[in-house]
């Protein structure tokens, strides 16, 4: 499998020990998150924003508004880069400077591409609501036209980028070790707690599996 390309503006340069550039470890960031966050220039102006996405293959999607400022501009063929980020825990090191963070970061560059097929547009939409919960499309009404118009679905190949993880205890200075100070890692794990119904009026609905677990995403 081709490793994402590496470029003057792509390739790590700070702390380059840190840095993945093979797909198994990017599409491993990309499927572990809901949110990314898409960067964008409008006549100079840098942008930021924050979207749901999924991966599919060699591409990553996302969707939003048709009137949306971030999906016309990036429809119409400009670039963009997209970053995940998690963080896994709190590095608490025998000094300030060394405190840190345990992570896993994802940075893509390229362009993307509206989904204009009805069929596919569809179906990629479908394929969004499965990864939030595998199954739950079965359970639902269809899209309507006017649903389907308002919407639009931008693809993006996975072609540019790089990974950088950091994992382990502090690295203190030599001499810091043999101070009286505590040092170590804090974990954080996302999760899932107990599924909380919609109280509006309707009749009561089981509670089905696939709102019971996300365990497709490692979560509990």
């Amino acid at each position: 499998m081709k490793a994402l390309a590496r470029t003057s503006r792509s390739r790590v340069r700070r702390l380059p020990r840190r840095a993945a550039y093979d797909r198994e470890t990017a599409y491993a960031v990309l499927d572990a998150s809901f949110v990314c966050h898409v960067a964008f220039a409008v006549d100079g102006q840098p942008f930021l924003t924050p979207t749901s996405y999924w991966r599919e293959g060699t591409h990553v999607y996302w969707h939003g508004s048709s009137a949306s400022r971030m999906i016309r501009h990036l429809a119409a063929g400009a670039p963009c880069a997209l970053a995940v980020t998690h963080v896994d825990g709190l590095v608490l090191a025998r000094s300030g400077f060394h405190h840190s963070l345990n992570y896993r970061s994802l940075v893509l560059f390229g362009v993307a591409t509206a989904v204009t097929d009805p069929a596919e547009k569809r179906a990629r939409l479908d394929a969004f609501v499965e990864r939030i919960a595998p199954g739950r499309i079965a359970a639902l009404r269809p899209p309507t036209p006017q649903e389907l118009r308002a919407t639009t679905v931008l693809r993006m190949p996975i072609e540019e980028g790089s990974v950088k993880i950091r994992t382990g205890p502090p690295i203190d200075d030599e001499a810091d070790y043999a101070l009286p100070v505590w040092a170590g890692v804090v974990p954080i794990i996302m999760k899932t707690d107990q599924p909380e119904p919609d109280r509006h009026p309707g009749g009561t609905v089981a509670v089905p599996p696939g709102a019971r677990g996300f365990r497709h995403l490692g979560l509990a």
